[in-house]
């Protein structure tokens, strides 16, 4: 395979790096590509280019923003396989699950672009309070300036099309630090933005460490806005040193699903095998704890089982695997320890709990003791566990019962159930007749507790990446 040689992206050009590091498949841990990790004088350059490019993008018309993200959503669109393929290639995602985050990466760049379109304020009735009488008053939405992107590895390029789409739709320049293992989607579409027709200094990227990268840039004065997705410990660091800057913190979670007795497990066994272990349980909203009601428990378990085992566990880049490898050999061996110690507080493994390389296979846990690691904390692999309740309620304080609270969900054909757990559970969406792992990128998407602050969702996260301006006029 020929090897990649990835530069930094700064001021709209290629940039040679001081530094390169190597960059192995997860899958086989073949070396791919050599990729240039930004010093902290580098990431200088690269603030110092989107401070100007602010001041060009902000002058732009919302309708010359929304062109150039229609052109780049266009571009994906032309260039959808070779997005799949390097997508699989860094992360080992299988290439079917790949092509789907690409189709969703095309639709978010489509939304940004209405998105840029509607971005407005509102009259204000400032005659309704005394001392208001014969002014007119409305508010408009103002770019921030210089936004900063830090993106995870799980889904390389649709979620960095949820830090950039919006950016681009207020106005502000960008700079991204994509993850250590996956940059080079986010430098691919550095390039598809350069023909998009985006100006020089709006984008930049810099891939690097945290500890470099990400301390200088979160902590530089230019920067107006960060916004992270990743794990709770980076992000309660970031939040702590981002000063008086916006911020949006996408964290962790434990999803959970409950399911009811009138549930009609035959028809929802799929999907719940699906959102528990889709990118091998990768997924911030991946499904991870199951409450089944006793009368349906036994025969939603053994079908869910069936189904498991019937997936497939191999090389990502052939069309009908499932499964492949999970990022780092380390997290394998984490999951296999929370695995264990599960099974040393009386839980059952009804399939997988064994490896293969850096694989993990599909794991089913039943009767897990709520401290257990792969029940309390976000286990990040495929690893699902499925425990009985004798009711919603009993159900609903489990889900309940944990530091996270991003989504969850709830099949039941009680309407007044479901309306109950909509206001009864904590967390920041609820799916009714449907797995906590579902999502569409135009949504309001975040959570609440240690999964985070603010919402992502085009229309929401270009909120949170303007200013609210008053404008009154004394007649």
């Amino acid at each position: 395979m020929k090897q990649l040689k990835k530069h930094l992206y700064i001021n709209g050009k290629q940039y040679e790096a001081e530094n390169y590091e190597p960059l192995f498949s997860p899958y086989n841990n073949e070396k791919v590509a050599e990729v240039a990790f930004a010093t902290e004088a580098e990431t200088e350059l690269a603030l110092a280019a989107a401070e100007e490019g602010s001041k060009i993008i902000a002058q732009m018309t919302a309708h010359e923003r929304a062109t150039i993200l229609e052109n780049l959503s266009a571009l994906i669109k032309e260039n959808e396989e070779e997005c799949a393929r390097i997508i699989s290639l860094e992360s080992s995602k299988p290439i079917a699950a790949a092509r789907v985050e690409v189709a969703r990466t095309v639709m978010t760049y489509k939304f940004a672009a209405e998105e840029a379109r509607r971005i407005h304020g509102e009259t204000i009735p400032m005659d309704a309070a005394p001392g208001g009488e014969g002014r007119l008053a409305f508010t408009v939405r103002e770019p921030l300036g210089v936004v900063v992107a830090i993106t995870p590895f799980n889904f390389p390029l649709n979620l960095v099309a949820h830090k950039l789409g919006p950016a681009i739709a207020a106005g502000n320049s960008i700079v991204l630090k994509p993850a250590e293992q996956t940059p080079l989607s986010a430098l691919f579409v550095a390039e598809l933005s350069e023909k998009a027709g985006l100006p020089a200094g709006v984008l930049n990227v810099v891939p690097g460490y945290g500890h470099i990268v990400g301390e200088k840039l979160v902590q530089d004065n230019r920067v107006k806005a960060v916004t992270f997705t990743g794990s709770p410990p980076v992000g309660k660091k970031i939040h702590s040193k981002v000063g008086l800057k916006k911020v949006t913190l996408e964290l962790g979670s434990n999803s959970a699903l409950i399911v009811n007795h009138d549930a009609d497990v035959a028809a929802i066994i799929d999907r719940a095998v699906t959102g528990s272990f889709a990118n091998s349980g990768q997924v911030c909203i991946s499904l991870q704890r199951i409450y089944v009601h006793e009368q349906v428990h036994d025969a939603f378990v053994d079908a869910f089982v069936k189904k498991a085992k019937q997936l497939k566990i191999g090389d990502p880049f052939k069309e009908d695997t499932d499964i492949s490898a999970l990022i780092t050999p380390k997290d394998v061996d984490r999951a296999l320890e929370w695995i264990n110690e599960a099974k040393e507080l009386g839980a059952n493994v009804l399939t997988g709990g064994e490896r293969e390389g850096n694989m993990l296979y599909p794991t089913v846990l039943t009767n897990v003791d709520h401290k257990a690691k792969v029940s309390c904390q976000e286990v990040f692999a495929p690893v699902v566990i499925i425990n009985k309740v004798s009711s919603m309620d009993e159900a609903i304080e489990f889900v309940n019962d944990s530091k996270y609270g991003l989504q969850a969900g709830i099949y039941t054909n009680q309407l007044d159930l479901a309306l109950k757990a909509a206001e009864k559970l904590k967390v920041g969406g609820v799916m009714i007749n449907d797995i906590p792992t579902y999502r569409v990128d135009h949504m309001p998407y975040g959570g609440i507790k240690e999964s985070g602050l603010g919402r992502e969702g085009l229309k929401y996260a270009i909120e949170e990446m303007t200013e609210m301006k008053l404008i009154s006029f004394k007649k």
